[in-house]
């Protein structure tokens, strides 16, 4: 599952997940951070999702990457923004306010660029990575996050082999084999959420539940 093929959903126009609100999860969690006001918050794997703009909203600095120019281009026209743009080695960064997005691989971000960032929220990057690539994910990308970010992250669970991924079904004991070593983890909320996802009980799954989980990078 490489770049072509998150390339080739957006062209397609096959976006499914993609919200057309805001997540209620993020919501109804995020003030539990406790972040300062003007605190820069990491949005990997962002497409175009409303929760940026309502970050922003919250008086916090939004750093959103992602792979497809046709997400990034939609995301700014959607929410009446013109952003100004300059490119580094990074990729090409869009700028609007208090939101920035850089048009990259958030494997290649490195370390003083994930200096200021205080926070994480992840909905659906996690989740939309198979096992090698969650393993890069935590053990790359959020290696270089700094000593105290915080982050809420929301995961999807459903029995094994009743689905393929993405997204890709993550239970608890995956996500305390990926951040245990470096991260303190607390589950906040499991809820049922099958009824609502008639798509699905159309390919079969039996039961679905989301996981929301706040971490605090401890080294």
């Amino acid at each position: 599952m490489d770049a072509g093929y998150w390339q080739q959903r957006w062209e397609e126009g096959r976006t499914g997940f993609h919200n057309d609100r805001v997540m209620p999860l993020l919501e109804q969690h995020w003030s539990s951070l406790g972040l300062a006001p003007g605190s820069r918050v990491l949005v990997p794997l962002c497409g175009k999702s409303l929760d940026m703009a309502w970050l922003a909203a919250q008086g916090f600095r939004v750093l959103g990457v992602e792979l497809s120019p046709i997400a990034v281009a939609q995301f700014f026209e959607e929410n009446g923004l013109s952003p100004d743009t300059r490119e580094s080695p990074l990729g090409t960064h869009f700028s609007a306010g208090a939101i920035e997005i850089i048009r990259g691989d958030a494997f290649a971000l490195d370390a003083a660029t994930l200096a200021g960032c205080a926070a994480v929220y992840d909905r659906a990057a996690l989740i939309a990575l198979p096992r090698p690539m969650r393993d890069r994910y935590v053990g790359e990308l959020h290696a270089r996050l700094p000593a105290g970010c915080r982050e809420l992250l929301i995961t999807l669970e459903y029995p094994e082999g009743e689905k393929a991924g993405p997204p890709f079904a993550i239970d608890a004991d995956e996500v305390r084999r990926l951040y245990a070593r470096d991260w303190a983890i607390e589950q906040v909320e499991r809820r049922d959420i099958l009824a609502s996802q008639p798509r699905f009980i159309d390919e079969g799954v039996t039961a679905l539940h989301t996981t929301v989980w706040r971490l605090a990078k401890t080294c």
